[in-house]
């Protein structure tokens, strides 16, 4: 079998073309820039056993595993991230948020800043790449979620402190910046039924998917220094629930940011003084 007949039996069986890319570059071990590679070399024969291990790979995403599980490894704003099943599949709207976040804090000269339910570490290790000077806390609930981003922290050589609790208990601030991509799908919304692989306590929160959002909004201002920034990833529909939990806490020049398709995917607040 060549390049292209593999490629060409993978997006027949219904697998988009980027993924059937992605997933056939793995199997070859190039790396994902390579799909020009590819074009180049569409009827180079595939190694004897290639086939069969891409034909697998094919299949799991069919049943809807996330392509950055099946090759370990997920490109979040410019940073190569081991990613499996311990943690959610970044999302490159969520470079968003990172891009705010990098706003408020560029006049600092050494930014407090802490990463609520950090996964992967995605949001926390860009910030810090970004900035090297920023002091970053990455915190998460779960300890297999911190092994995760502790390895993704020391292949990076980034240095980001992990801390284990829940949101912002044990935390006491204050910080430039609050930052946070935490769960936000009701617990009963039909589109969790495509999202099986990734873990449920990452991607739900309570009957509106709200309850983590306002934990946060909650528990953001006694940790926020003067003049400190809370920013949150939130659901398509949610950014004027959200901007009103943000201002019942008190915060200031509250808005909402959108992501690459237009649609309002962040809102933040700004704690007076």
């Amino acid at each position: 079998m060549t390049v292209a007949q593999a490629l060409h039996q993978a997006q027949a069986a219904g697998l988009p073309r980027i993924d059937a890319q992605l997933l056939l570059l793995h199997v070859l071990d190039r790396t994902p820039q390579g799909r020009a590679w590819l074009l180049a070399h569409d009827t180079d024969a595939l190694p004897a056993d290639a086939g069969e291990r891409y034909a697998a790979l094919c299949e799991r995403r069919r049943t809807g595993e996330p392509v950055a599980y099946l090759t370990g490894r997920k490109e979040f704003y410019g940073l190569a991230l081991d990613v499996d099943a311990r943690v959610l599949d970044p999302r490159p709207d969520t470079e968003t948020l990172v891009d705010w976040a990098l706003e408020v804090i560029a006049p600092l000269p050494a930014p407090r800043v802490v990463d609520l339910g950090t996964g992967s570490g995605a949001i926390a290790l860009a910030l810090k790449h970004q900035r090297p000077t920023a002091d970053v806390t990455a915190v998460d609930a779960s300890a297999a979620a911190l092994e995760v981003a502790g390895a993704n922290a020391r292949r990076l050589a980034l240095d980001v402190r992990l801390h284990r609790g829940h949101w912002l208990h044990g935390i006491d601030g204050p910080f430039d910046l609050i930052v946070s991509n935490p769960p936000y799908i009701a617990a009963d919304d039909v589109h969790l039924a495509a999202l099986t692989h990734e873990p449920l306590e990452a991607l739900a929160s309570g009957v509106d998917g709200l309850d983590d959002l306002r934990a946060i909004a909650a528990q953001a201002p006694g940790r926020l220094a003067a003049g400190g920034w809370l920013l949150l990833e939130h659901g398509w529909d949610q950014a004027s629930a959200v901007q009103a939990l943000l201002q019942a806490a008190g915060l200031t020049e509250v808005q909402s940011r959108t992501d690459l398709a237009g649609v309002a995917r962040c809102t933040g607040g700004r704690q007076p003084g």
